[in-house]
């Protein structure tokens, strides 16, 4: 509705914009007058000074400057306008010349002071100037056009890319976690469907609540909290999880789906089987920025698993997108410990 509102009224703000400004061109001669009675004779006198110029800026604005001078028809377009001064300039010369433009005062034809008199120079300059000043106006109006097309297009393809890579987490998150509540089904049923209905409401904020730009911070913590539920349930017990989200009572809105990634990374290439691991998960929120940093145990060789998930590297990609210069993404590997840091401007 606010965009056929403003594509309605703009027209308009356009004609009143041309009504002002040739307004003005015909009382402007009235700043010099210093003889009030001389007034209705010099606005008499200004109607072929200002027709002129409206004739031969729209013939430019509709016509000529659009067929001739954007299609590379540049000398034609020269060619026609010196024509049509050169026409106006005698037509106006002519009908100056007609006792309605020319007073008499006891019978003797009164001619205009040279200070007000509508000479061929500065006819014919201001037609010249007129005409400048149309192709600028239509070459601004070209190039803002051309610099919004291109914008749309921009803004089209960042929405595909940002829900392309949206969508990838959706498929890995999905296989995983069924694979993970499939071992279960044996040996703990009951756990199962509580890992099943968790699943559901998880599969609700894939297919619904990340479809928009910007969600809840506190749904996005909600989802991690699940998340990692679910992903403790294939580790062994020589495991230990620490997690540190804080309770959130401010409205912030982050892009769906950005943590995830980060806690997806730290399961999948810091737990072992038989050694001992660790993950540190902590969330901070202070002076609107949003800090978010993850600590695990790493074990290079999981990195040879077929299955290496979309991972930071599209978190980075997402982040580029769609928090340009308002991130910093770091992440760590040293002795064995592998840190994962996000500092986020919301």
């Amino acid at each position: 509705m606010t965009t056929t509102k403003h594509a309605t009224n703009k027209p308009f703000y356009t004609v009143f914009i041309h009504l002002g400004f040739w307004c003005l061109v015909f009382l402007w001669p009235l700043l010099s007058v210093e003889d009030i009675t001389r007034v209705p004779h010099i606005l008499n006198r200004n109607w072929l000074f200002t027709s002129s110029l409206l004739v031969i800026f729209y013939i430019n604005y509709f016509i000529l400057i659009d067929q001739l001078f954007f299609k590379k028809k540049k000398p034609v377009f020269y060619i026609i306008n010196l024509i049509l001064i050169a026409g106006i300039a005698f037509i106006v010369s002519y009908f100056s010349e007609m006792d309605v433009f020319n007073p008499t005062m006891d019978g003797v034809r009164m001619r205009e002071m040279r200070s007000t008199s509508i000479s061929q120079m500065q006819l014919v300059l201001s037609m010249v100037l007129c005409i400048g000043m149309c192709v600028g106006l239509k070459t601004n109006k070209r190039w803002s056009k051309g610099e919004r097309i291109l914008q749309e297009a921009k803004q089209a393809q960042l929405s595909s890319e940002i829900k392309y890579l949206k969508y990838q987490i959706q498929p890995h998150f999905l296989f995983n976690t069924l694979n993970n509540i499939y071992s279960l089904i044996d040996g703990s049923p009951d756990i199962a469907k509580t890992s099943i209905h968790s699943l559901s409401k998880m599969m609700r904020y894939l297919l619904h609540d990340s479809n928009t730009d910007r969600v809840p911070l506190s749904k996005e913590v909600d989802f991690l909290e699940r998340y990692i539920d679910l992903m403790r349930l294939r580790v062994s017990g020589n495991f230990t999880l620490k997690k540190n989200f804080p309770v959130i009572n401010q409205p912030v809105q982050i892009a769906p789906l950005l943590l995830v990634s980060f806690i997806e990374n730290a399961f999948k290439h810091g737990v072992d089987a038989i050694q001992a691991s660790h993950i540190e998960v902590e969330l901070t929120l202070e002076n609107n920025q949003l800090r978010y940093r993850v600590i695990n145990s790493s074990f290079p060789q999981s990195e040879k698993a077929a299955d290496s998930g979309i991972g930071l590297e599209n978190l980075r990609k997402r982040l580029e997108l769609l928090y340009t210069n308002q991130f910093e993404l770091l992440t760590e590997e040293k002795d064995g410990i592998h840190t994962a840091s996000l500092t986020l401007n919301y």
